[in-house]
């Protein structure tokens, strides 16, 4: 695996020595998220289901000032989830910041979807984030603030069609926010919601990405270029550090102006 691409000069002194969980860190949005967070020296654990490409990603970056912490687990199996949570705690120290990034937006159509389908779908593009978010709360409230960045989507805001359970679990997560930002901000613990576009990655490319979407996009952003997780990930640094302090229960949309 090749390390991904940093192209931000931004350094927040700040976040150096901070612990970073990231959810679905493996591949992606998720990989630039692991190695902006390493390059400025934080304490990155990641949780991700892919083992190969997680464990690839660890030694990639293994050279950082603090080797980033590859821990396998399904992200919707709640018990898992937690436990992968105490395992990266006991090994890099309490959590101040949380990035909910792991989702799947396999594309589906309404008269496909199942009881079984749709569980399955909520609990990787909504329920893990609130789970996530509640085993690392005590750990912001007992060091006086953290950070909570969840991902949300900007095709329910777009009314895209083809994967409705997808888009309203990303319409939820923005709800979710809300509501925790409130509940959380007397501990001075930031909840935000950080919406990608359409965002370039290797799987968006391999299966949807085509000579029609690539006009959609050029019509609808108005910076013309295609998305990449390295115009994502800085956001996300920022939404962490110390400079977003007074910065909760927002929306901070990275899309080239499409919505």
């Amino acid at each position: 695996m090749s390390t991904p691409t940093i192209t931000t000069t931004t350094r927040y002194a700040g976040l150096a020595g901070r612990t970073v969980l990231i959810t679905g860190g493996a591949t992606g949005i998720g990989a630039s998220l692991v190695a902006h967070f390493a390059a400025q020296g934080c304490k990155v654990g990641f949780i991700d289901l892919a083992q190969e490409a997680g464990a690839e990603l660890a030694a990639a970056l293994a050279a950082a000032a603090q080797a980033p912490v590859f821990v396998r687990a399904d992200l919707t199996d709640t018990p898992a989830l937690q436990a992968a949570i105490a395992r990266i705690r006991a090994q890099l120290g309490p959590i101040t910041v949380l990035v909910n990034n792991a989702a799947n937006d396999q594309r589906h159509s309404a008269d496909s979807v199942t009881p079984e389908s749709w569980d399955a779908a909520i609990a990787v593009n909504l329920k893990h984030q609130f789970f996530a978010a509640q085993a690392v709360v005590g750990d912001m409230h007992a060091a006086g603030g953290g950070s909570i960045i969840n991902f949300g989507s900007v095709s329910w805001m777009l009314k895209m069609g083809g994967m409705p359970v997808y888009t309203t679990a990303k319409a939820a997560v923005q709800g979710l926010t809300r509501s925790l930002a409130r509940d959380f901000g007397p501990w001075r613990v930031r909840v935000n919601t950080l919406v990608p576009g359409w965002v370039m990655t290797e799987r968006q490319q391999r299966l949807w990405f085509t000579e029609s979407s690539r006009q959609d996009i050029a019509r609808g952003q108005c910076i013309d270029g295609l998305m990449m997780p390295e115009h994502i990930a800085p956001m996300a640094l920022f939404l962490a550090s110390d400079d977003s302090a007074m910065c909760t229960a927002q929306d901070f949309i990275v899309d080239g102006g499409w919505t």
